[in-house]
């Protein structure tokens, strides 16, 4: 019964637009009262969800995008994907999707990603002719390649729940980003014949090669943090601070695009949205731990079991039951609350924790370009000056594509474990 109280108070929380961790913690305060449990359980947990070093690199990645994103990155990123695919039918969708995997690898954020590439390209894509639906479509539909493509705050939550190596996840992601972005490369293009939407001029060699060294500092950095983790040279948390001395450096003597007045402010958006995330996976912890203790885990392991013990139907409610969650949950309180819920079942089919993880987030964060509460949805919409609904419709065939790209990563877990298998 306390339990229904708890689900129904958050659900109605979340239809009346409470904010996604205002919901958790006032259904978490309403729970303990009818319960008669004291509220000082609620900075216990909160601490006890936070008090993880790992956690530590959540505001030093961020700080470091940030950072990259004001030294001039973004611009340059778009310049080379551009000058590569550009001259293709629907060249800057292209290049939309393929400025997306680039930038993936410094914000790890899909917002970040929506934002910045989006409001350049979106504005760019319909001066040029493009359809403004279809130009938000594209930008927030590849914006979710950004938490899969190493790094990944996302998988950060994932290793840090799990016990897992972040580098592993890391490793995990990447093909299975790089197979997203293909495939809605794909689906930009032939859309793009079919509409007839413009292409550029084909750039000399000598053009690409420059906007390449041009951007060769940024892309970089996906590179510096994945060889320090899986070298052994530092571990997730001390590579977010070289991450940002890298960024620093860049920024101000490399491209010096970055402006030392600029960082105070910097500094302040990044210990905001580092706060937001924090509060977020602290009440998450609190409702997370309310779900254990009327052992819901075990009841959704044993209905979905009942329903069926096959391996192929087990994954597939899963599947459909992450798809669910993520049109109306922020993905980290998803992944706080749902983790430790589903892991055991996943495990009980023969899942590998690396694989499902890097599963779970794919399946959560398809869900911020879809109604009711896609945030990237919304932003894209915004900068395209479109309607949601609009978008939604333009989104159809590109949330095929992301879903389809999910279930290949479900059934097939070479995509995810063939990369760790290789520095194990």
């Amino acid at each position: 019964m306390l339990a229904l109280v708890l689900f129904v108070s958050f659900i109605l929380l979340i239809f009346f637009g409470v904010p996604i961790a205002f919901s958790l913690g006032i259904s978490s305060i309403i729970y303990l009262l009818m319960a008669d449990i004291s509220l000082s359980i609620i900075p216990q947990r909160m601490f006890g969800g936070l008090n993880s070093f790992v956690l530590l690199c959540i505001p030093g990645f961020i700080l470091a995008g940030n950072l990259m994103n004001a030294g001039g990155i973004t611009d340059r990123i778009i310049n080379f994907t551009n000058n590569i695919l550009g001259h293709i039918r629907g060249g800057l969708g292209l290049a939309n999707v393929g400025s997306s995997m680039g930038f993936a690898g410094i914000s790890g954020t899909a917002l970040a990603d929506t934002a910045s590439i989006g409001s350049v390209l979106i504005p760019a894509m319909k001066k040029q002719g493009y359809d403004a639906d279809f130009s938000a479509a594209v930008t927030s539909s590849s914006s979710t390649i950004g938490p899969i493509i190493p790094p990944s705050l996302p998988l950060i939550i994932v290793g840090t729940l799990a016990s897992v190596s972040i580098g592993d996840l890391f490793l995990a992601g990447a093909i299975p980003g790089v197979i997203l972005g293909i495939g809605l490369m794909i689906a930009v293009y032939i859309i793009s014949v079919k509409r007839n939407y413009p292409k550029g001029q084909r750039q000399k060699m000598s053009v690409i090669g420059k906007s390449f060294i041009d951007a060769f500092w940024a892309l970089m950095m996906t590179v510096v943090i994945m060889y320090g983790i899986l070298g052994g040279y530092f571990t997730p948390t001390e590579a977010s601070i070289v991450a940002v001395v890298y960024a620093l450096v860049v920024g101000l003597f490399v491209y010096r695009d970055l402006k030392v007045k600029a960082i105070p402010s910097i500094l302040l958006a990044s210990m905001k949205s580092t706060a937001s995330i924090m509060i977020l996976v602290g009440l998450a912890n609190l409702f997370g731990w309310i779900l254990v203790s009327e052992r819901i885990p075990q009841l959704v392991a044993n209905t979905i079991l009942t329903i069926s013990d096959n391996k192929i139907i087990v994954i597939l409610l899963i599947v459909l039951l992450l798809l669910f969650v993520g049109t109306f949950m922020e993905t980290i309180a998803a992944l706080v609350i749902l983790f430790p819920v589903l892991l055991p079942v996943a495990m009980s089919v023969g899942m590998d924790p690396v694989h499902f993880g890097v599963l779970m987030v794919l399946g959560l964060i398809i869900g911020l370009s879809t109604p009711p509460v896609g945030v990237c949805l919304f932003v894209a919409s915004s900068i395209g000056k479109v309607s949601v609904g609009k978008t939604s419709i333009a989104l159809i065939p590109f949330l095929c594509v992301s879903i389809f790209v999910l279930l290949l990563v479900a059934y097939i877990p070479e995509l995810t474990l063939f990369l760790p298998s290789l520095f194990n």
